[in-house]
């Protein structure tokens, strides 16, 4: 949207924009733009909080009564709920419904992480499918077209031998294809770890959780870290931008 702008405002069309990346906002140097310290996708914040998501639209579109650029603004907060827990207080503690074993740590064996992970979604099944039916049978989960029980057979071979391992998906090279099996799993573990009405913890929290106390977040951590070394582009790419997102990477090997 950035290099976009730049065409727009060429043809006397004003632009503001928000900014999920700011390394890539100050490369691109749009006209405009709020820079806002949310995860990918949630550009205004988390669900449920229209004053807050109003705020973040109305700073975004005061950026249209400043005529000179670039400007690139930072926007102070985080969403609510997520200021106490990032700074350790503030909260009683959100915790999933399920209690796991303690991740495993070694990655090598492709059949302790199947079983780890074939364990840790059983667990969370049942809860899964109460969180679905909760939304009226709405979930992420599917993405892949694979089931959890093929997606866990495939990530456990991968981690254990990443440069072995075959795409089960037609015509995808296999680091995308584990992103989009991964993607697919997390979207299966955060659906089930809300499940409760009354156990919605904040973002930070959950991710926390699902990063830092999970076989999965183990397992997603180590292989992106072998990403990180490969002497293959895409992989490297999709490692630096696209694995493990920016408020998690203090768990791994590169930062």
């Amino acid at each position: 949207m950035g290099g976009l702008a730049h065409y727009l405002e060429s043809e006397g069309i004003p632009t503001t924009q928000i900014s999920l990346i700011r390394a890539h906002t100050e490369a691109i140097r749009p006209p405009r733009a709020l820079a806002v310290p949310f995860e990918l996708g949630r550009p205004l914040g988390g669900p449920n909080a229209p004053d807050f998501q109003r705020r973040v639209l109305l700073s975004c579109l005061a950026l249209l009564e400043r005529d000179a650029g670039p400007v690139l603004d930072d926007f102070p907060d985080p969403p609510p709920g997520e200021a106490a827990t990032a700074d350790g207080d503030g909260t009683d503690g959100w915790a999933c419904p399920v209690n796991f074993a303690p991740p495993v740590a070694q990655m090598s064996d492709a059949d302790v992480l199947h079983a780890a992970l074939s364990q840790e979604v059983a667990q969370l099944r049942p809860w899964y499918t109460e969180s679905k039916s909760n939304r009226g049978g709405r979930t992420g989960f599917g993405i892949s077209g694979m089931s959890p029980e093929d997606i866990v057979r495939f990530l456990a071979d991968f981690a254990a031998a990443p440069d072995d391992t075959p795409s089960p998906l037609p015509d995808t090279h296999p680091v995308m294809a584990f992103k989009r099996m991964a993607d697919d799993l997390r979207y299966f573990y955060t659906e089930a770890a809300i499940a409760r009405p009354d156990g919605r913890g904040s973002d930070v929290e959950i991710a926390n959780w699902l990063w830092g106390e999970t076989t999965l977040g183990a397992l997603l951590v180590a292989v992106r870290d072998w990403a990180m070394e490969s002497d293959d582009g895409l992989t490297r790419q999709l490692a630096m931008n696209a694995m493990v997102p920016t408020h998690q990477r203090h768990r791994t090997k590169h930062g």
